[in-house]
């Protein structure tokens, strides 16, 4: 089994075991919350904005975000984080964010541009035009790219509204702690 095979075997169970040690160690305050959950619901916006676009292994994604990054998913995921990390207020939870992200993150994104090459031919123009995860200011339009909009269906059919629900799950969380640690 490869690094990135096992790497995202493991995403989601580590993700749970940093988000455990994230609630045992975060120090929320009123004005982290609201920030951190402002960048966060950016993240997950554009999570969602991407998943309504993405149809795995049937079409190449490159309308909405797609036109600005191959990856908006991931993109959305690291800043979510980053505001987790905000609201959490702890400094080290950013070298473990950026630490997790470049670990088990960085390996599954290079496996899957890998397999993407293999089944759309028209991939290797998209991801020179497109960089892989810093978004390119004007939208990319590529030739013979097909027409695509955004469609709630597929939102819905990628499950997408379960990290809308884990990021309310975390805002009560957090705010929950904070009401108790006010006492």
């Amino acid at each position: 089994m490869s690094y990135a095979e096992l790497a995202s075997r493991i995403r989601v169970p580590a993700g749970f075991v940093l988000g455990a040690i994230y609630l045992i160690f975060s120090q929320p305050t009123p004005a982290r919350l609201f920030w951190g959950g402002a960048v966060a619901l950016a993240g997950i916006l554009l999570r969602a904005a991407s998943a309504g676009f993405l149809r795995k292994n049937q079409s190449l994604a490159t309308g909405g975000p797609y036109a600005h990054t191959r990856n908006p998913l991931y993109l959305g995921t690291a800043l979510a984080g980053t505001g987790f990390c905000i609201a959490g207020g702890r400094l080290w939870f950013f070298l473990l964010l950026a630490a997790f992200l470049a670990a088990v993150y960085w390996p599954v994104l290079q496996k899957e541009e890998a397999h993407l090459r293999k089944i759309f031919p028209e991939y290797e123009a998209y991801a020179r035009a497109v960089p892989a995860v810093i978004p390119r200011l004007l939208p990319w339009r590529g030739a013979g790219a097909p027409p695509n909009s955004f469609d709630v269906r597929q939102y819905l059919r990628n499950r997408e509204y379960e990290a809308l629900l884990a990021y309310a799950a975390i805002l009560l969380a957090l705010w929950a702690k904070m009401t108790w640690l006010a006492r």
